[in-house]
């Protein structure tokens, strides 16, 4: 027995011939096909039989037309996928729309967690041969002259005690907007202002940040201010709490409030216009002692207790600033 084989790259063709007959397999590689068709063929040995003899051929004609159809469409096939795989890529399908509201929630929740790590909010350096005074870096103007005697009178005022407020710990505080206009009294609107001298430092409980009280040209102090914050959200409204502790410290060198930081003024103003009282949580139930001014009355969510309880300690003589 004798066997012959031609092959390419769609189809092979194999010729088995033994002493009386021969076989033909024809097959195809095609993905549609997993069967391989045959067509078989019985005839007489050309060199071995006679003219007379009897040729007996079985052909699958209808077989053979469905093998070379098959072979045209996987051929068509192939050479699409090479035109796809040389075609260059198209750009990515862009992301579907999405909504303002969406977006703008992701944007604050991101913004929220960022917050957390710090501001990046480091004043501009500028160039050493700027006309402008970098307030950053300098202290162009510190001590040169005094303010005027109209300015100086209304920095050194006496503050009034209708301006004072007492927090729930017997703190006494002049707001923070009282010293704002007790500088657009003594320089005028835009005569003054806070340069930052440093950036936000943001830890996991509280903001601080270094600025400079400028104030007609002419540095006046540097103070460091600080505001605890409880959440990631709050921390915009800490920053801005923070500058505003700072102008109180700063104004500490221009006489601005000076009454609060003497121990034996406080310790008369408690005195005078300072109660404790008892007080109950109208949703808790938890009843504590507090302190207010006199002419002040208890707001909500407290209310007048008539319990009695050790008295509680004296508030301290020193202010928080």
């Amino acid at each position: 027995m004798a066997s012959f084989m031609f092959q390419r790259a769609g189809w092979s063709l194999q010729i088995t011939r033994t002493s009386k007959n021969f076989a033909v397999t024809f097959s195809t590689a095609l993905p549609r096909r997993s069967r391989h068709r045959t067509i078989a063929s019985e005839a007489s040995d050309g060199l071995r039989s006679s003219r007379g003899d009897t040729v007996r051929r079985r052909t699958s004609y209808h077989g053979l037309e469905n093998n070379f159809r098959s072979t045209r469409v996987y051929q068509a096939q192939q050479a699409r996928a090479a035109t796809t795989a040389t075609a260059p890529a198209t750009s990515a399908r862009p992301p579907p729309p999405t909504s303002d509201r969406s977006a703008r929630s992701a944007d604050e929740v991101v913004g929220a967690d960022d917050l957390t790590a710090g501001l990046s909010d480091k004043p501009v350096q500028l160039d050493e041969h700027a006309r402008q005074v970098d307030w950053a870096r300098s202290f162009h103007g510190l001590s040169t002259e005094a303010f005027s005697k109209e300015a100086a009178e209304a920095l050194l005022a006496p503050i009034k005690f209708d301006d004072i407020e007492v927090k729930p710990d017997g703190i006494v505080y002049l707001p923070e907007i009282k010293y704002r206009r007790i500088l657009n009294k003594a320089f005028g609107p835009g005569a003054w202002g806070l340069a930052p001298r440093g950036e936000t430092i943001v830890t996991t409980k509280a903001v601080t940040r270094e600025y400079a009280l400028v104030a007609l040209g002419r540095l006046v102090s540097v103070a460091r201010g600080e505001q605890d914050y409880f959440s990631p959200e709050g921390i915009p409204t800490a920053v801005e709490g923070c500058k505003s502790n700072a102008l109180m410290r700063c104004c500490k060198d221009l006489g601005v409030a000076s009454e609060l930081w003497d121990p034996r003024w406080i310790r008369k103003f408690i005195a005078d216009h300072a109660k404790e009282v008892w007080v109950e949580h109208q949703v808790t139930q938890k009843r504590k002692k507090i302190w207010m001014r006199k002419d002040d009355q208890i707001r909500y969510p407290f209310k007048v207790s008539s319990a009695s309880s050790p008295a509680a300690p004296r508030p301290s003589s020193s202010s928080r600033y």
